[in-house]
C-alpha cells in the first residue's frame, strides 16, 4: 500500500489491494476451447453461488440419486462417470476455472445431461446450497495432502468438515475418498473413525479396493509407475 495508511484509503483511492487468504486459488490461463465451453454451456450445465437451497428435481431434466464430487479438477473422471451412469445425477464442484472450462468441453462434446458444475468454495455451498440429506455420494479424490507436519492443520479432512459432510448425506449414502499419499490416507481414517454417524465399508476396518465407479486418472497410473500407493476409504452414514 505504501503511499495510503490503511486498506480504506487505498480502496477510496481506486486502488485494489490484495488480501491474505486461506488457500491460494490456482488459476492458469484459460485455453480458447476452455474458455468457449463456459461462455457456450455455462447457462444449461453450470450453477451460480446464491446462498439459498438447490432443488435437484429442478435442476436435472430426471429425478435420480446425487452425487457430488469436491474438486473435480479437470474433470475427466468426473464425465466419465456420469457418462457411463446416465440414470444418476452429478454436481462437481472446483475452483480451478480452467479445470471447469475442461470439465465442461468433455461433457458437452457427449451431450450429458446429467452433470452440472459450479466454481465455488465447497464449504460455502454445502452450507449454503444442498438441502440435508439429500446426496447419495460425496467423493473427495487426490486432494491437497499439505505433506509437511506444520501444513496438517490445513488439510481438508478434518471433524467439522466431515459432520458437514454428514449432514447432506442420505442415511446409507457414502462418502467416498482417495490420496496417493499413505500419510494422509491413515490421517483421513484417524477423522472418520471417529466420526459419529459413519461406519466403515471395509471389511478390515481400513481402506478398501477402489470401487469400479471410480476411474483411473492418468494423474493416478503415473503415480502407480513411480511405486506410488493408492488408498480407497469409503465411510457410510448409518444414522
Amino acid at each position: 500500500m505504501r503511499q495510503f495508511k490503511n486498506q480504506a484509503e487505498a480502496e477510496a483511492a481506486g486502488v485494489y489491494v490484495s488480501k491474505v487468504k486461506s488457500f491460494v486459488k490456482r488459476e492458469g490461463r484459460l485455453t480458447n476451447a476452455q474458455a468457449r465451453a463456459i461462455d457456450e454451456n455455462w447457462a444449461t450445465m453450470g450453477i451460480n453461488y446464491q446462498p439459498e437451497l438447490l432443488n435437484f428435481d429442478q435442476l436435472f431434466q430426471q429425478s435420480g440419486p446425487v452425487v457430488l464430487e469436491i474438486g473435480f479438477g479437470m474433470g475427466k473422471s468426473l464425465v466419465q462417470m456420469a457418462a457411463e451412469s446416465p440414470e444418476t445425477n452429478f454436481i462437481g464442484i472446483e475452483v480451478h476455472r480452467p479445470g471447469v472450462g475442461s470439465c465442461l468441453n468433455d461433457a458437452a462434446e457427449l451431450g450429458l445431461t446429467n452433470l452440472r458444475v459450479m466454481e465455488h468454495d465447497a464449504v460455502e455451498v454445502f452450507k449454503q446450497m444442498l438441502p440435508d440429506a439429500s446426496l447419495q455420494r460425496v467423493q473427495l479424490y487426490f486432494p491437497d495432502p499439505w505433506h509437511k507436519k506444520r501444513h496438517h492443520k490445513r488439510r481438508i479432512v478434518q471433524p467439522e468438515f466431515v459432520a458437514m459432510i454428514k449432514q447432506k448425506l442420505a442415511i446409507g449414502g457414502v462418502f467416498h475418498m482417495a490420496t496417493d499419499w499413505q500419510n494422509y490416507a491413515e490421517h483421513m481414517l484417524s477423522v472418520m473413525q471417529q466420526a459419529a454417524g459413519f461406519t466403515n465399508t471395509s471389511a478390515s476396518d481400513d481402506y478398501v479396493e477402489r470401487p469400479e465407479y471410480r476411474p483411473i486418472t492418468k494423474f493416478e497410473v503415473r503415480g502407480q509407475k513411480l511405486g506410488h500407493g493408492v488408498w480407497d476409504l469409503v465411510f457410510e452414514r448409518t444414522e
